[in-house]
């Protein structure tokens, strides 16, 4: 059972103490903050590179992903995608709106 997506108002940021690197069949995350590894999936590694400044929507990137993966419902893809972004969140290997903000600041 799917639980509910989070409804997502601003995206988040990449943190920019976070290492990408890509791999054959995706890329891992790694925080040099927290010390945390992540892996991601090729679809989880196109929602990274879709993160702002490249889009700004949630919409906007579930249109992306819908358009390269026509076979799956964007209802199944805003689920996904939210999810994705709130485990990132949570492990800090992304910024909410409001903490990239005051960073920038």
């Amino acid at each position: 059972m799917r639980r509910a997506a989070s409804r997502i108002e601003v995206l988040p940021t990449r943190n920019p103490k976070v290492i990408f690197k890509a791999l054959a069949t995706g890329a891992v995350l790694y925080s040099t903050e927290e010390e945390v590894y992540f892996g991601l999936n090729p679809v989880g590694v196109r929602v990274w590179e879709l993160l702002p400044p490249t889009h700004q929507t949630l919409d906007e990137i579930v249109r992306v992903i819908a358009s390269e993966y026509s076979d799956v419902s964007e209802d199944v893809i805003r689920a996904d995608v939210s999810e994705l972004i709130d485990e990132l969140t949570k492990l800090g290997l992304l910024l909410p709106a409001s903490a990239s903000a005051q960073r920038v600041s």
